[in-house]
């Protein structure tokens, strides 16, 4: 089963415009996401894999989140720019967010890995992703292999925890084109923290 995702440019008021109304934010605060994602590229440490990654959160208070991925030469000791902004909004008090934005290198967009987007999850959000430009996405698995796709897997797991399932996620691609899908398109049948109320006794 594949997902078709439609590509807007974000140089494109129009695309802006239907993107701000369809979503809930403004296109100030659209503008503000793209820009601090892609600026957080430049923090990156990915010795390793060159791969850098860009992360910026819009809390529903209207405060800016950011981060960047950190790599590890143990590779799974590695940390997301999606985990890294959402661990620095929740030490600093945050934990409702209106919208995420992820920028990278490349085109397509890269979509969190399913680590982030479980992280995310509560009931609604949006998420930015800055890359290619993208035409369709595999639920099960992206084109670029089984693995990148556990990664974006564990991506979205992040978000799931602290996001709504609309929540707006805005991929950017090097081209300043994006995708923006909702949380639960990302990760659907996800596990949350509802799943965890403590059970009846009889």
């Amino acid at each position: 089963m594949s997902l078709q995702i439609e590509t807007y440019s974000a140089d494109d008021s129009a695309h802006v415009a239907q993107t701000t109304s369809a979503y809930g934010i403004t296109a100030e605060q659209f503008s503000a996401l793209r820009q601090r994602a892609v600026a957080a590229k430049s923090t990156a440490y990915c010795p390793y894999s060159k791969f850098r990654v860009g992360a910026s959160l819009l809390t529903h208070e209207g405060a800016y989140i950011d981060g960047a991925n950190v790599e590890n030469a143990a590779y799974p000791v590695g940390t997301c720019a999606e985990r890294v902004a959402f661990g620095k909004a929740v030490t600093e008090g945050h934990k409702k967010f209106k919208a995420v934005a992820v920028a990278t290198d490349i085109s397509p967009p890269a979509s969190p890995c399913g680590m982030c987007r479980q992280l995310s999850v509560p009931p609604s959000q949006k998420l930015i992703l800055a890359g290619r430009s993208m035409s369709s996405i595999l639920l099960a698995q992206i084109s670029v292999g089984l693995l990148h796709d556990r990664m974006l897997t564990m991506v979205a797991r992040s978000i799931r925890e602290f996001c709504e399932l609309d929540t707006p996620i805005i991929m950017f691609d090097k081209d300043a084109k994006y995708v923006i899908l909702k949380l639960e398109q990302l990760l659907p049948l996800s596990f949350g923290p509802e799943a965890l109320l403590e059970p009846a006794i009889a």
